[in-house]
């Protein structure tokens, strides 16, 4: 309407458009950082996604809205909107006691890994020297343990210590902030993208490390969060991914 009238306009989001004699400012596409309470954008936005996330990680439970919350850390209020477009969705069967559970495990972690971008995070990427990606992941661990760093692998790194499937080169782990200088220097990390062997993602959301535990002495992410990293990575994270499905979730489906 502004456009049509020839107004100049901007809006408390960050959108603005103002054409005007050595002047053009436009800004588009920017999200309504005001946006009312009502249903989320997406169940599998980077929030979101923790029920779903916590859904899959105890498939033959069920819980209360109330649980749902506590244990992802989030509103009452905000989870029940999620789980209202989950039902709607028919991801989440509803027990007569009001209690919820994933109504088919393996068709909520199809939708979600369809709609999940591990690009989204904040990757930092480079080079440590090592005779292996076993041999890097440990080194990496073990520094990270050291230097009281929060992590988790991920990936490939994550899929050999739950399956042992796929040898790898490159090493991925997720840390709750950007790694130190101090941090690249004890390790040998050389910024290198194309030469990489070693990925830091931190984040979009804190959820990625609920379930997180250690396996043959890495901290590694829940299997569910490793299944969808392994979709946008490299060599034979296809196949790792596939096989760590089959071993490790593996569900039941609905009558």
């Amino acid at each position: 309407m502004c456009a049509d009238a020839q107004v100049a306009w901007l809006d408390l989001s960050g959108n603005a458009r103002i054409v005007a004699p050595g002047i053009r400012v436009i800004v588009d596409g920017r999200p309504n950082r005001f946006r009312g309470p009502g249903r989320p954008a997406s169940v599998f936005a980077p929030k979101s996604a923790r029920v779903a996330r916590w859904l899959l990680m105890h498939p033959d439970e069920v819980f209360t809205q109330r649980q749902i919350a506590r244990s992802t850390q989030m509103t009452e209020g905000f989870v029940s909107r999620i789980v209202a477009r989950l039902e709607d969705d028919g991801y989440v069967a509803r027990e007569p006691t009001g209690a919820l559970r994933a109504k088919d495990p393996r068709l909520l972690l199809d939708a979600w890994r369809e709609a999940y971008q591990f690009g989204k995070h904040t990757l930092i990427q480079g080079h440590v020297a090592a005779r292996s990606g076993d041999a890097l992941a440990r080194f990496v661990g073990d520094t990270l343990v050291a230097e009281k760093v929060e992590h988790a692998a991920t990936g490939l790194a994550a899929a050999w210590q739950l399956t042992h499937f796929a040898a790898f080169r490159i090493a991925t782990f997720f840390l709750r902030r950007e790694p130190s200088a101090a941090l690249k220097e004890r390790l040998g990390f050389r910024d290198d993208a194309r030469g990489a062997n070693l990925w830091f993602a931190v984040p979009n959301d804190e959820g990625v490390f609920h379930g997180a535990e250690e396996h043959e002495g890495i901290r590694c992410v829940h299997p569910v969060q490793a299944y969808l990293d392994l979709k946008e990575h490299p060599e034979r994270a296809a196949e790792a991914a596939e096989h760590l499905r089959s071993h490790l979730l593996s569900w039941r489906r609905d009558a």
